[in-house]
């Protein structure tokens, strides 16, 4: 079974959250984003906090997706962020294949680097085996 490692906004926590258990569920590896919800604490800390932690984050990340096998950007009607953006030209640099949720994609630089189009869980593990 490979291991996947999921790519997305915080606004749509819930929903990646819930497809990743479900792949769980089925035994696969799953890295997830660390997807923080205290936006009052985030800016309360000094920008130099801030700018250290985004820094950690990234790399955090920049290593799920190294270390997965396939790259799954969690884009819910097209929408892709700065740092989702970010980890997709990394995802590429690193060779991996890369899925998305939907193809309503407007940035057409991003869209054309996904591989397939994959609209559920289910879907996504039946491609992982």
């Amino acid at each position: 079974m490979k291991t996947i490692v999921i790519c997305g906004s915080r606004r749509f926590k819930p929903e990646i959250r819930k497809f990743s258990e479900e792949l769980k569920k089925r035994g696969v590896t799953v890295y997830e984003p660390y997807l923080h919800s205290g936006q009052k604490e985030w800016e309360n800390l000094s920008k130099e906090y801030q700018e250290f932690i985004a820094l950690g984050l990234t790399h955090d990340h920049f290593y799920k997706i190294k270390m997965a096998d396939v790259v799954f950007v969690f884009n819910k009607d097209g929408y892709s962020g700065n740092s989702t953006t970010l980890e997709i030209g990394y995802a590429v640099a690193m060779n991996k294949p890369i899925y998305a949720l939907s193809d309503q994609d407007e940035e057409l630089c991003r869209k054309v680097l996904f591989r397939e189009v994959i609209t559920s869980p289910e879907e996504m593990f039946e491609k992982l085996k």
